[in-house]
């Protein structure tokens, strides 16, 4: 948070890119969206913090352009988590409710907290339990079962874990910036808040975030998350399949990928070539447009086979009703849909995260990329205090007030220097790109 009003922060720590993005809540429930900064990230590898100073200095650097652009102080952050730590599981609960009662918020609260006392591997931490639907005796597929009367509750939850370690790499990151980390946010979740509409949950649709090092899963259905995973490959394998298969840099593979690069060999002219700088003292290349994109989609084929997997092993390919929306850096791959649709036979359509914004929002608002970063916002919005009951995250996070009065203890420095307001400012760090071929191996990339 920051001084300002009902002004949110939240942070995604992403493989190729960490972005901070600042918002508050309008009028009209929207999200006004402030500001987007982002830098490059160099100690992050497929959703996992593998280097804490690395990622430290970019997220410093990151809070410093972003109070400093905006004229506002970062105290409390939003983070979103994935990585291949992730895995998911469903789980049923239930309690006996007693002769001539109804159910109670009570009841159901207990039943939704058991789920923290699942037995668990060594390392591992329950990070979100989603309610999906309850049966009431003999009664199934009820959303709402309080006020009902009935002698058994069972429930019905889709549970994420993650890995404590790298939570704690989070944490640890966040922290040693001098920022409190307010809650950690499953990312596929939070780009579902950012481009799907309700109707498309209701029908059945699946969201497949693909990002620079993992590409994230979130299957919806009558309303309710019913599977989630998160898949080891991105937009980085990409790069390096054209890296070794073009024998180039990986500078030059990133700008194939994302000037020239398509998803469907078959649908690129063989007589179109572009011409890569040689090394010095070496002669430049020619790579032709379809050769490019065959071995793209050689690699598209096989992480669209993944996410047809999580499809069929989720039992709801035949209820997906709204098809498939793919978000994310790596969904701006040309002729990206066709190749899903005619992989997975289903429906495909690109997610923009502005559909919750307020009119008024920044440009950023209309590009992929950003969606897990709105995304987190708009969960910040839709639940600005959570609370984990019996397994905690972070243990000094979530502890219940005490009613006695705290003793307020004098700023220390590293405080104080935080309060003082910047003297410097930063410039637009979104420039407009550039339309010309030549010279863009000379630029630096922008990445899937």
């Amino acid at each position: 948070m920051s001084e300002t009003s009902n002004l949110i922060a939240a942070i995604d720590i992403g493989t190729t890119k960490i972005v901070a993005v600042v918002g508050q809540k309008s009028e009209d429930g929207k999200l006004h969206l402030l500001g987007i900064e982002k830098v490059i990230s160099t100690g992050i590898k497929r959703g996992v913090v593998l280097n804490i100073d690395e990622t430290v200095n970019a997220i410093k650097e990151l809070v410093f352009n972003v109070e400093a652009k905006y004229g506002v102080k970062l105290y409390e952050v939003y983070v979103g988590i994935a990585g291949q730590h992730i895995k998911s599981l469903q789980n049923k609960g239930y309690r006996y409710i007693e002769t001539n009662q109804e159910i109670t918020q009570y009841d159901v609260d207990q039943l939704f907290n058991d789920n923290y006392k699942i037995p668990l591997e060594a390392g591992e931490n329950i990070l979100h339990v989603f309610s999906q639907d309850y049966t009431v005796d003999n009664e199934a597929g009820v959303r709402i079962p309080i006020g009902m009367s009935g002698r058994r509750l069972e429930g019905n939850y889709h549970i994420v874990l993650g890995r404590v370690a790298s939570v704690n790499n989070i944490e640890k990151c966040i922290n040693r910036v001098g920022l409190k980390l307010n809650h950690l946010i499953l990312e596929p979740m939070a780009s579902a808040r950012s481009v799907l509409t309700a109707e498309e949950k209701e029908a059945g649709v699946v969201l497949v975030d693909i990002g620079g090092g993992t590409t994230d899963v979130a299957i919806f259905y009558d309303g309710v998350i019913r599977h989630t995973a998160v898949i080891p490959f991105g937009g980085n394998v990409v790069t390096s399949d054209i890296k070794e298969g073009c024998g180039v840099l990986q500078k030059q593979a990133e700008a194939l990928k994302t000037q020239f690069g398509s998803a469907l060999g078959d649908l690129e002219r063989e007589d179109m070539v572009v011409t890569i700088p040689g090394i010095e003292g070496w002669e430049p290349k020619e790579i032709s447009f379809k050769s490019l994109a065959y071995i793209i989609q050689a690699r598209m084929e096989e992480i669209v086979d993944y996410v047809m997997y999580q499809i069929e092993y989720s039992k709801l390919y035949d209820k997906l009703g709204a098809g498939i929306v793919i978000t994310g850096g790596g969904a701006l791959l040309k002729s990206l849909p066709q190749l899903i649709k005619y992989r997975t036979g289903l429906e495909v359509r690109l997610g923009i995260p502005n559909r919750y914004l307020h009119s008024s929002t920044v440009e950023e608002a209309n590009m992929p990329m950003y969606a897990t970063s709105i995304g987190l916002l708009l969960s910040a919005i839709d639940n600005p205090v959570k609370k984990v009951v019996e397994q905690e995250l972070f243990a000094n996070e979530f502890e219940e007030q005490s009613p006695q009065p705290k003793k307020v203890e004098p700023p220390t420095r590293k405080e104080k220097k935080r309060k003082e307001k910047p003297e410097y400012t930063t410039g637009d760090l979104f420039g407009s790109l550039k339309k010309t071929i030549a010279g863009i191996f000379d630029e630096k990339d922008v990445e899937m």
